[in-house]
């Protein structure tokens, strides 16, 4: 069975992305026996999430990056998509607009950073300004004074960590998700939605021309997990060429982080307490 401290990676230890799996090793539950499991780390997660609401002192990222087709947005809904939506938002960063590309790459993220009690759910994040902007030196198009320019995305590991640092001292943890899929699989993926119409809308010439920097693609996101794995904001490299086990693994990651968070319900204040008492007064000599 897989561990997922296998899969776990911060500053102590460095990867080479192509020595691992992009398919779960040992598996030999039944599909029903995964479903099961899942169900009931969603029910955990929902009833620590309610508490992690209520206590409001410590909010969470679930950071998620992969490839076009890894499976992302399927992560989101099966895994996500029961628990309460007051206590969750959801943000998918696209390519930024002229406005945010006149700011620092940071600036778009700020308004979405959750407070604390919520959980916000990105899906990709500020991780594109050094893996698209870095395969397809898109930096060279965002009007940065000369200066700037030399060691960017070293400057920008060393940003980016500072500022995950930043959000750990001040009460959001980041859990941080790669779904690592393998480029046939990605293949059979990208065909699968030609031939469902229902899946049509989701490809794009763009997705298929992509394929072509796949290279390029998993140097730039191996630089940056080694550059970026920390003690408060670790990565985890999630088998991603079978969606079920990727989904429960991501389940269980979560779990994991809310276990630790150990949320509480508020205790009650005697003030609150009285006034509990009278409401419950109140109604109970309605007529």
């Amino acid at each position: 069975m897989y561990n997922i401290k296998d899969m776990t990676f911060d500053e102590d230890n460095k990867i080479n992305l192509s020595d691992l799996p992009c398919q779960p090793d040992n598996i030999t539950e039944s599909k029903e026996e995964i479903q099961n499991r899942m169900e009931d780390n969603l029910k955990e997660i929902n009833k620590y999430q309610d508490k992690l609401y209520a206590g409001k002192t410590e909010g969470v990222i679930i950071l998620l990056q992969g490839m076009d087709a890894a499976g992302k947005d399927g992560l989101v809904s099966h895994v996500m998509g029961g628990i309460n939506p007051q206590g969750v938002d959801v943000y998918s960063f696209k390519s930024p607009s002229a406005e945010e590309l006149a700011h620092d790459y940071l600036w778009r993220i700020m308004p979405c950073i959750p407070e604390r009690g919520k959980i916000a759910i990105f899906n990709r994040s500020y991780y594109e300004d050094v893996l698209v902007v870095k395969v397809h030196k898109l930096y060279l198009n965002q009007n940065l004074p000369a200066r700037c320019l030399d060691d960017i995305f070293e400057a920008r590991y060393k940003q980016i960590n500072h500022f995950e640092k930043y959000l750990w001292e001040n009460g959001i943890r980041i859990v941080k998700i790669f779904l690592h899929l393998s480029k046939d699989e990605q293949k059979k993926r990208l065909l699968s939605r030609i031939n469902d119409e229902s899946k049509n809308w989701k490809l794009s010439m763009a997705d298929v021309k992509e394929r072509g920097f796949w290279d390029d693609y998993q140097s730039a996101y191996q630089d940056a997990i080694n550059a970026t794995a920390s003690h408060c904001a670790p990565w985890h490299i999630i088998p991603a060429d079978k969606k079920p086990v990727a989904r429960l693994i991501a389940s269980e990651i979560i779990l994991r982080t809310l276990k630790d968070i150990d949320p509480k319900y508020p205790k009650l204040s005697d003030d609150m307490r009285k006034e509990i008492k009278e409401c419950e007064n109140t109604l109970k000599s309605e007529k």
